[in-house]
């Protein structure tokens, strides 16, 4: 590895070295693969000692810092997490292997016969903020799908990050993988992230996961092709049929399970016919849980709350706060979303299917749910083993990226002896 305070060498050779991993891997064997995970797992559970000690000299860099209480949750390692992990590395390599699947096949009367097959992207850039486990998701889907992947860990995690990728690493070599398919940049220098966003000879595409700031840097930066997702300002709907125990416990989840992640709820809209009913019972809930209400006037006379203000509408708190509104109707909620949403994931607690299906319809966000807890925004829950992130851009992958979405597709067309008159 070149000098690491020559950054533009260190990034080329990272990138070469993970063209080179790239080739072998669009046709690596898909049990190689399953057994470079699985021992990644293995090896993982067995290094929960060293990756928690690891963890702590970045809890404390990330204190010295002064990140919030959120983030240092997002950055925090125990053994359940680890062990978790470990579960996630397992779930990836017990899915089906998407490289080759046919997508559609069909004759045409020319005499071809035409199969549209999945193949991998290449290489996948992925730059990430304080949660290391992206380290191992990131990994796992990028090798499950056959990409190379050149991960750019933050500084807060570099100690985490460095002993997860070591077990990944370890993985690789026990199944016979190049080394080089799943590489950690091994600086905190700001500088490797601009010469990643400029690698477009060797990165296909880039996945920023991390705040507003870094997702704004690579989209408004980046001249490689990028899966983002901006913010999580996540919207729960009351509606007037909404079910009050339903109502009560999803909210609740929604907001307080982990309120430092994307899927957290940020806005509470409130029917008016129930504001004074389901509405004043769940905003109270809150307050009792420790959530900061930023109501507006309509809801301002419940005891306890904030008042809002502007600049409350549209806001990622990723904290204990939560906004609340009261909407005239469905309508107005889904006003209210197209205009200070961002595409993630919204949600209606309804029990009148036709309401369900107004929401359903008449917004686009990536994820729209009914009757559950946003907190399910997330690829693993989805049954993807894991994901690398949720993108709400609407050009090739949309909402988790999982494995699957980690591919393109080539067209393979076989003829017998056919000629084009």
């Amino acid at each position: 590895m070149k000098d690491l305070d020559d950054i533009p060498a260190l990034m080329a050779e990272i990138g070469t070295r993970a063209r080179a991993a790239a080739a072998e891997l669009a046709f690596a064997d898909p049990q190689a693969k399953r057994a470079a995970l699985e021992a990644a797992a293995d090896a993982v559970s067995a290094a929960t000692t060293a990756i928690i000690a690891a963890n702590a000299r970045d809890m404390e860099y990330g204190r010295e810092k002064g990140l919030s209480p959120a983030m240092l949750d997002r950055l925090m390692l125990d053994a359940a997490r680890i062990e978790g992990i470990a579960r996630g590395l397992r779930a990836v390599a017990a899915q089906e292997d998407p490289v080759g699947q046919v997508m559609a096949e069909w004759d045409r009367p020319n005499g071809l016969h035409i199969r549209r097959v999945r193949t991998p992207l290449g290489v996948v850039g992925v730059i990430y903020e304080s949660r290391p486990n992206v380290t191992a998701d990131a990994g796992a889907l990028c090798l499950k799908a056959g990409n190379a992947v050149i991960l750019r860990g933050g500084s807060e995690s570099f100690h985490s990050s460095a002993a997860l990728h070591g077990c990944l690493v370890d993985g690789l070599r026990a199944a016979g993988l190049p080394e080089d398919a799943i590489q950690l940049v091994p600086t905190r220098d700001r500088a490797a992230v601009s010469e990643m966003l400029a690698m477009t000879d060797f990165i296909d595409v880039i996945v920023p996961r991390g705040g507003k700031g870094l997702v704004g840097l690579v989209q408004r930066e980046a001249r490689v092709p990028v899966f983002a997702h901006l913010e999580g300002i996540v919207h729960i709907y009351l509606d007037r049929a909404a079910d009050p125990a339903k109502a009560l416990r999803v909210v609740l989840n929604a907001k307080t399970r982990r309120t430092g992640i994307c899927g957290a709820a940020e806005c509470l809209l409130i029917h008016r016919d129930i504001a004074d009913t389901i509405g004043q019972d769940v905003i109270r809930a809150l307050i009792d849980a420790g959530v900061r209400v930023h109501a507006d006037a309509a809801l301002r006379k419940i005891a306890g709350t904030i008042p809002a203000t502007d600049r409350d509408w549209g806001r990622e708190y990723l904290d204990m706060d939560i906004a609340a509104k009261v909407v005239d109707d469905i309508d107005g909620a889904i006003a209210h979303i197209r205009t200070y949403g961002s595409d993630h994931t919204d949600c209606i607690l309804t029990e009148d299917l036709a309401a369900r299906d107004r929401f359903f319809e008449r917004l686009d966000s990536a994820i729209l749910m009914h009757n559950a807890s946003t907190q399910f925004a997330d690829g693993g829950e989805f049954g993807m083993g894991a994901e690398i992130g949720i993108a709400t851009g609407k050009m090739h992958a949309r909402g988790p990226v999982g494995a699957e979405q980690l591919t393109s597709f080539k067209y393979l067309v076989t003829g017998d002896g056919a000629v084009r008159g």
